[in-house]
């Protein structure tokens, strides 16, 4: 078992000075932490991987292809690998679980 806290995964996301920190890894996927603070552009292009986006806290917009939705805590997207998509407008930090399917990278 692999077992993880939300807070400390944090921290040591922070500690890292990223957006992004990557913290299971495994043959058919990897998981990681996404922090945008409110009021940062996105800087992420498509991925060649299938992605699942899991909102634990924040508030912001979405948009995936050509479809945009707002997104809270408890919100959960799929997106398509090789779609182009970014959070936008985003009102409060925002901190994202995004499981990617096979491992990124």
């Amino acid at each position: 078992m692999k077992a993880f806290r939300l807070d400390e995964l944090e921290a040591e996301r922070a500690a890292n000075d990223g957006a992004y920190l990557q913290f299971l890894r495994e043959r058919n996927m990897s998981v990681g932490l996404y922090a945008l603070d409110a009021g940062q552009a996105d800087p992420q292009s498509p991925h060649g991987q299938d992605e699942v986006y899991v909102v634990m806290s924040g508030r912001a917009s979405v948009t995936v292809g050509m479809e945009t939705t707002q997104v809270a805590r408890g919100s959960v997207v799929y997106v398509p690998a090789g779609t182009a998509h970014k959070f936008h407008h985003i009102t409060e930090d925002l901190r994202v679980l995004v499981v990617f399917s096979p491992p990124e990278g």
